[in-house]
């Protein structure tokens, strides 16, 4: 039976048996030739293009100031930001070819020689080269992983062919400036240009895109701080590339020099007072909009929050500028601004450090209101149709109903018979106990509801007390109240994301904090009426006398000086400063905190809260609020003056002298809203000492 190759060749003889003839070598020649097409193009066939590796895809979220426009912070799985080739100066572009891949735009997605050079000098054990083409790069960040092994780059060959057929060259360039890695925590161009630079990849200069240029090769081994000498090797390589590709002409290249870069931010991203914003933020994201948190981590959407960047400058400075330092271990400040009658939360300061310390002041935190609920017992006083004019009794150790012991007035002081803003001016227990009877406790509950208090704030309960200040809301949740006040009876949801944008530009989300009428307008005015007298002459005049325009609010402190608060608004902005003191956990005085033996909400809250309103109202226009309308019908004995005496000769008949008829006041009409039930039986309860 014949062999079909002859080999060994039976007609020599010796050694030159195993010398294969011209006919065979050129057989397996082509025969291995016609194999290797057919491998390719089974390969091809049957290698399919993987969906994008959910890494690189992977784009921060960036959040935004109010402005939309000046960055916040970002949440990231990856710090990543991906944007158009369009937005990469074309200069840029060419320094990355220039270092990467100098015949990108005419090879078919790999480079035979370069692959050939990268295996001898891994044999060889010679510096580290590059045998990729950018496609190979792209492919092999983008659609595959890591992993050294033959089949993987057998992938990424077939995979880079098959890309180059279906993509256009700009397209691979664009999506493989946006994958790689440049170093200091930043994927892609964008993201590098900030991390370096602190500008966007569209305002990159020559020598700064050829910088990042540079490091692409490795980051570590050219970072331009701590390898600067490597670094300007390889600048000055990329630099001269671009000159022999005709990018870049010579005169132009002898001016350009190695540029600065910015300090690299080290720590937690989370961390100091504007963390605790950021997660804000990322728990609304969550609860309002309905996000995960891998959308949230790598969704690269943009964010437009409802935090004014100057107003929180201010709350921060005013933090630090007027929180005493002396006996402050273990005392918590919180600060949270609203705009009334839209909802939006312009600032807010949770604490210094959300890294240290994750628990909110603002948002989390509870405190007992004080005196700061007193403004609640006026409103549904009003709104059951009594007036300012209204007078009680302000004696000092009084006894009521439904009240366990006496009611004392802060520093014991007692006051005559006085109307309703004297009572608030001087923030006198005894006359607002009085007045929670009149009205009913389940009436100034609702009307707390009704103006922004959750119904299940803590200690919030229809007893007579309550208008002491017993319950313990948040300092967000206060601030809700009074930016109700401050907007004439409408009251908004709180929120702090203003919009939503996905990665393509398409508007997911936009927020509204859904106005509802909750007082008459009559009511408020006369409840700012009288919380303006507050601000003028009584607990909270510092504000008043510093502020410069016209402003209302309220003191508050609570038995023992565990919390002081002051909340307090303009026509523009409504805000709230609480404080309160924990030592391992358990609630304390915050008496000796800046050597005052009695904190109240008229010290440092007051002086917190001024501070914060010069800076974030610096440059608004000034605006008045209503004036009152002493609506409803008072209490007070009407005045009859005294019998007119004739001045003709007296006679002996008694004359008929007529009393003057004093007309008596037509109470202005209220919207008497729609308030939550209030359930429950007042139990009798201790009388707190709620303090201005």
């Amino acid at each position: 039976m014949g062999r079909i190759v002859d080999y060994p060749r039976r007609a020599r003889r010796g050694p030159g048996r195993f010398i294969p003839s011209w006919r065979l070598v050129l057989g397996v020649a082509t025969a291995a030739f016609l194999l290797a097409v057919i491998a390719f193009s089974v390969l091809y066939a049957t290698v399919a293009i993987p969906d994008p590796n959910k890494l690189v895809t992977a784009q921060a979220s960036v959040v935004y100031w109010s402005d939309g426009k000046t960055e916040l912070g970002r949440f990231s799985a990856v710090n990543r930001q991906s944007i158009p080739l369009s937005q990469v100066p074309v200069t840029t572009q060419h320094a990355v070819l220039a270092a990467e891949d100098r015949s990108f735009y005419s090879n078919v997605g790999f480079s035979p020689t370069g692959i050939a050079r990268a295996i001898w000098v891994k044999l060889t054990g010679g510096p580290l080269q590059g045998g990729s083409t950018i496609t190979q790069q792209y492919v092999k960040n983008y659609f595959l992983t890591q992993e050294r092994s033959y089949s993987r780059k057998l992938k990424e060959f077939v995979i880079s062919v098959k890309i180059e057929q279906q993509q256009s060259k700009q397209l691979i360039l664009q999506n493989y400036l946006n994958t790689i890695y440049f170093g200091r925590g930043a994927y892609g161009i964008q993201t590098a240009s900030q991390a370096y630079f602190g500008r966007p990849a569209d305002r990159l200069t020559v020598a700064q895109g050829a910088l990042l240029a540079a490091v692409i090769r490795g980051p570590a081994l050219y970072d331009p701080v701590t390898q600067k000498a490597r670094a300007e090797q390889r600048f000055a390589y990329v630099l001269d590339g671009m000159v022999s590709q005709g990018w870049l002409s010579a005169s132009e290249r002898a001016t350009i020099t190695f540029p600065k870069v910015i300090a690299r931010k080290t720590g937690n991203i989370n961390g100091g007072p504007n963390g605790y914003l950021m997660r804000a933020v990322q728990d609304e994201l969550k609860t309002r909009v309905g996000l995960t948190d891998a959308q949230i981590d790598q969704g690269g959407l943009r964010v437009v929050s409802t935090f004014d960047r100057r107003a929180q400058s201010a709350a921060i400075s005013a933090m630090a500028q007027e929180m005493p330092t002396q006996g402050a271990k273990g005392v918590r400040a919180g600060l949270a601004a609203i705009r009334p009658g839209d909802g939006a939360v312009v600032a807010m300061y949770g604490g210094p450090d959300l890294v240290k310390d994750p628990l909110n002041a603002a948002t989390q935190a509870i405190m007992q209101a004080g005196s700061t609920f007193k403004p609640f017992a006026l409103t549904a006083s009003l709104q059951a149709g009594n007036s300012l004019r209204s007078t009680y009794s302000g004696r000092n150790d009084q006894t009521f109903p439904g009240v366990s012991g006496t009611v004392t007035n802060f520093n014991h002081e007692s006051f005559g018979m006085i109307n309703l803003v004297k009572a608030t001016e001087d923030s006198v227990n005894t006359v607002y106990v009085a007045l929670n009877i009149d009205t009913g406790p389940d009436k100034t509950v609702a009307a707390a509801i009704a103006a922004g208090l959750p119904q299940d704030t803590l200690g919030l309960q229809p007893n007579i007390s309550n208008v002491l200040g017993t319950s313990s809301p948040r300092v967000i949740d206060l601030a809700d109240a009074y930016a109700t006040f401050a907007a004439q009876g409408v009251r908004a949801t709180p929120y702090m994301v203003r919009s939503v944008t996905s990665a393509t530009g398409d508007v997911n989300y936009k927020a509204t904090g859904k106005p509802v009428r909750v007082f008459s307008p009559g009511v408020m005015a006369d409840v700012t009426y009288a919380l303006q007298a507050v601000t003028r002459a009584g607990t909270g005049s510092y504000a008043g006398a510093n502020l410069n325009r016209p402003v209302a609010g309220k003191t508050g402190t609570s038995t023992s000086n565990m919390s002081a608060l002051f909340a307090g608004y303009t026509p523009q902005l409504a805000a709230v400063v609480g404080m309160y003191r924990q030592v391992h956990g358990v609630p304390a005085s915050l008496s000796g905190l800046g050597g005052i033996t009695e904190v109240t909400g008229g010290s440092f809250p007051v002086r917190i809260w001024t501070a914060f309103m010069r800076g974030a109202l610096q440059g608004a226009p000034v605006k008045d609020f209503p004036p009152p309308v002493y609506g409803g019908t008072s209490n007070a004995p009407l005045y009859t003056p005294p019998p007119v005496i004739p001045t003709q000769t007296p006679t002996t008949s008694t004359p008929t002298t007529a009393t003057p008829t004093t007309p008596t006041p037509t109470p202005t009409p209220t919207l008497t809203p729609t308030l939550p039930s209030v359930t429950g039986t007042a139990p009798a309860s201790a009388a707190p000492t709620a303090k201005g």
